[in-house]
């Protein structure tokens, strides 16, 4: 009854174990979510109220299939301001979220057979994309001691005839990780050699911490620039999740063919989103600064708590809201007779033994690891982590 391509693929982990931990907070249960990849702070005022005046104005109805125009424009002065790249309005696609973004890119240059390089631990969708894209990918293990970072080696290594895309997600989800000027310089000395893409994932460019700068891999140079499809959007930088506003810049040629393939799903993002989104890429910022002081207090504070429980140890990130530690230690002991094999039951045990939802990092490609998202009240943190030494102390 079902096709190939939906056999091939899985539910993102991610969604199953905030599901679950929904359905169990609507049971009456007292669950500490820390397995969603959201800000929790609200959009900010001068973002809703755009959408408000959008609605009022009747802008509700099909705009352009990249994007409206003034959009683009905005993004295109976003690169400018931001990253020091220039591109032109046909080498910018807005879309339903950078998920999409992502998608549709993957769709538009890997054709069956043609390999797609991963560093793991890797974002959960993208594996199952390039699947759909009935690609391979190609997974490089990454590690803590070199924070979870591709090296130029490794990349090389990893290169074959068949190579089509190399997907680089700066700053990380799962572990926060970022890369500096000289390790993406590194990486495009092997790169400039070959003809395959890069696909840029900088969804958490705006949230760092410890004065660590942001660069762009497209800024790199002019070669890389050519070869890099650049996706970014609203949701994370602006706490704005919900509105599904991701975007694209990149070769022309990509973009077109982004674009024809949107033309024929979801047409374009939502017009009330994209006046949003004009006013949170134009408006003013001075609400990030609190986001990324308050992210960088939470950050802080467990990982101290994390790093002090027995046998675990973590890397402490430089971007995004999330930690990624190891909890090896804690695999193949025994609770009332059941087995802890891995980190899915680590996490249905940490589930219904202390009420915390995490994601394991088996869906990262990272067996034996569990992602934490701080993007929570401290409160809630303090509490998860009282939980937690709690429920581990339980393991014999």
């Amino acid at each position: 009854m079902l096709s190939d391509r939906v056999i091939r693929i899985s539910t993102s982990p991610t969604l199953k174990v905030t599901a679950e931990a929904k359905k169990l907070k609507a049971e009456g249960n007292n669950i500490i979510d820390l397995s969603v990849g959201e800000p929790d702070f609200p959009t900010p005022d001068n973002i809703k109220e755009a959408a408000k005046k959008a609605i009022d104005e009747n802008f509700t109805k099909y705009t352009i299939n990249a994007g409206t125009i003034e959009l683009r424009k905005a993004i295109i002065n976003k690169f400018r301001k931001d990253n020091n790249l220039e591109y032109n309005l046909n080498e910018i696609i807005v879309s339903s979220g950078a998920k999409q973004s992502i998608f549709n890119a993957i769709l538009s240059t890997v054709s069956k057979g043609e390999e797609v390089i991963v560093p793991a631990p890797y974002w959960v969708s993208y594996p199952e994309m390039i699947s759909l894209a009935e690609g391979k990918t190609v997974v490089i293990e990454t590690f803590a001691k070199d924070g979870f970072r591709i090296k130029p080696e490794q990349l090389e290594t990893a290169v074959t005839p068949k190579t089509k895309l190399f997907i680089l997600c700066n700053p990380s989800n799962p572990t926060g990780s970022a890369y500096s000027r000289e390790q993406l310089e590194e990486l495009a000395e092997v790169i400039k050699n070959y003809s395959f893409l890069v696909l840029s994932d900088e969804i958490y460019e705006k949230l760092l911490y410890d004065n660590f700068e942001f660069v762009s891999f497209a800024s790199i140079s002019d070669e890389m620039k050519k070869k890099t499809i650049l996706v970014n959007g609203v949701s994370k930088t602006y706490s704005m999740t919900g509105w599904r506003i991701g975007y694209t810049a990149g070769p022309e040629l990509v973009i077109k063919a982004m674009d024809k393939i949107q033309s024929h799903s979801t047409s374009h993002a939502s017009s009330i989103s994209q006046q949003a989104a004009i006013e949170s890429l134009t408006g003013p910022h001075d609400y990030l600064k609190m986001m990324q002081n308050e992210f960088h207090k939470r950050r802080d504070f467990l990982y101290d708590q994390l790093i002090s429980i027995k046998g675990i140890s973590c890397y402490k990130p430089e971007g995004a809201f999330y930690l990624f530690p190891n909890f090896s230690f804690y695999m193949k002991r025994v609770y009332d007779g059941t087995t802890i094999h891995n980190s899915l039951d680590m996490a249905v045990y940490l589930l219904y033994e202390a009420g915390i939802a995490l994601v394991p990092g088996g869906a990262f490609g990272a067996e034996g690891f569990m992602r934490f998202s701080y993007a929570t009240s401290m409160e809630n943190l303090s509490e998860a982590v009282k939980r937690l030494k709690e429920a581990l102390s339980k393991l014999n």
